[in-house]
């Protein structure tokens, strides 16, 4: 019984020993603050800086995790969006031609055109080469976009 009213003992002596520490880094950080506010009013404090950069790096890997799903989202998006209008173009054409009406040819499409001219733009900003590129029945494919996106952006943060 006299053990456990020692141990009992210690581990109360370790608890104040942890609160008073506790107690005493709170009033050393109120005391930079305060030496800090005078020393720099007005300014750039430097201790307000590196507390604000330390948070700034925890949350950089969740920021970067939400950039990498929300780029996924938006490339496997602009994928399947592409091949969904280029199908239905060239279902319409068949359409047209079955029917015997006149097949606007490639170069002459200006909408056609435009929209290539946006999945160029679109290639060009994710850094894509011409021999990144494929052709399925005169649809464009890109290899692997996805990986080639994060290799490209994600991998230099």
């Amino acid at each position: 019984m006299a053990n456990a009213v020692g141990g009992s003992r210690a581990v109360d002596n370790l608890e104040q020993l942890f609160v008073k520490a506790n107690n005493d880094l709170t009033a050393v950080q109120h005391k930079l603050e305060i030496e800090s506010e005078q020393r720099y009013p007005g300014k750039a404090n430097p201790y307000k800086l590196m507390y604000r950069i330390k948070k700034i790096q925890e949350e950089l890997p969740s920021l970067k995790d939400q950039c990498e799903k929300l780029l996924a989202a938006k490339q496997d998006l602009i994928d399947k969006t592409q091949s969904m209008l280029v199908g239905n173009r060239g279902l319409l054409q068949r359409m047209q031609a079955r029917a015997n009406i006149p097949v606007i040819c490639d170069t002459d499409d200006t909408v056609y055109i435009s929209f290539e001219k946006i999945i160029d733009e679109w290639n060009q900003q994710l850094g894509l080469k011409s021999n990144e590129m494929g052709y399925d029945n005169g649809s464009v494919v890109l290899q692997n976009l996805n990986q080639t996106l994060f290799s490209s952006k994600i991998q230099n943060c």
